[in-house]
């Protein structure tokens, strides 16, 4: 059987570059499905829009309807489920969005697979053996780290604000349809994310956009918040190596093993930016302190053994040399910005 493969939110930032990874197989079929909110933009897939391998559907995971009819008439055998709201400062001041897209979304989307693949709990339609539904979340559903340690796959989950909650209960959803159903499901949490097509709202491409438009560059509170980053392609290839071989109702954490303090990451970008596009004065001297942002947890990291070792992937950029690539693409791209 042909791969019929769904990608949801594959106009957004991960999504998009995950599509371009994959497409180039062509004996896959590649359906997007994105409702092209203000984070997906179909100019992130330009570079793949004319291939016959490729099909794109606008539309809602939170339409029932929609979702249901579109797996009972393409036959989709896998699903890698990226559509999500995710920017945290947006939970806050709108949590509403994040219940409805990433709880009700993901749950339309499992049980529209349940509906086609299976007959029953337990019992797979023998047309859909090589099924397998995987699910995308984040490293936010783990809470928060002090200085040391690291997020495993066993870490108890607690989730601090309305988006990481939003995710902690679809990653929930997905695990009981494999326990209670027998589901060829699979879960991953991945770190931050940086490199090509970033919505703006994001750190990264906003502290370039600030920088080279002469703004200030706002930094939360005292700018020792940690973050774990991975290039964006690391992770993708990540992804697809655990939708190939993953072991079904299994989690895998994947990060870059690149631990940045927020503040190192704005000084990099502006000292890069002193050598590709040199101002007057360092860029360093636009950068401001602003207010924290509330619940704002101090420090993620993932351990990435168990994908490292049972499935053989390594990233392959570490930050310096993702982080120069990533700027050099937006220089090239500023209407992204």
């Amino acid at each position: 059987m042909k791969n019929k493969v769904l990608i949801t939110g594959g106009a957004g930032f991960i999504g998009s570059n995950y599509v371009e990874l994959v497409i180039e197989n062509p004996e896959d079929q590649i359906f997007v499905l994105d409702n092209l909110t203000y984070a997906g933009n179909l100019k992130n897939l330009e570079a793949v829009s004319h291939l016959s391998n490729y099909t794109f559907i606008k539309g809602d995971i939170c339409d029932e309807a929609l979702v249901d009819g579109l797996f009972k008439k393409h036959q989709f055998n896998k699903v890698v489920h990226f559509a999500a709201e995710s920017h945290v400062d947006n939970s806050i001041t709108g949590p509403g969005a994040f219940i409805q897209t990433n709880i009700i979304g993901t749950f339309n989307l499992i049980h529209s697979a349940y509906r086609l693949w299976m007959n029953g709990p337990n019992k797979l339609k023998e047309e859909f053996n090589d099924a397998r539904f995987l699910h995308v979340s984040t490293d936010e559903v783990y809470g928060t780290l002090g200085e040391t340690g690291l997020f495993l796959e066993t870490t108890p989950y607690a989730p601090n604000s309305p988006y990481s909650a939003s995710k902690a209960s679809s990653d929930f959803i997905v695990r009981s349809y494999f326990h209670t159903y027998g589901m060829p499901v699979v879960t991953t949490n991945c770190s931050n994310n940086y490199g090509a097509h970033q919505h703006k709202e994001k750190l990264i491409p906003t502290i370039i956009r600030k920088a080279i438009s002469g703004q200030e560059i706002p930094i939360y509170g005292n700018g020792k918040n940690i973050r774990d980053w991975i290039y964006v392609t690391d992770h993708c290839k990540g992804i697809k190596l655990v939708l190939d071989k993953g072991e079904l109702g299994e989690t895998y954490n994947i990060g870059g093993r690149n631990e940045r303090e927020n503040l190192y990451i704005a000084y990099t970008i502006c000292d890069l930016l002193d050598k590709l596009v040199p101002n007057e004065t360092p860029y360093r001297e636009q950068m401001t302190f602003v207010q924290d942002r509330a619940g704002h947890d101090f420090r993620y990291a993932i351990d990435a053994d168990k994908i490292e070792k049972e499935l053989a992937w390594k990233a392959d950029e570490n930050f310096e040399s993702g982080i120069l690539k990533t700027i050099e693409w937006y220089l090239d791209n500023k209407d992204q910005l």
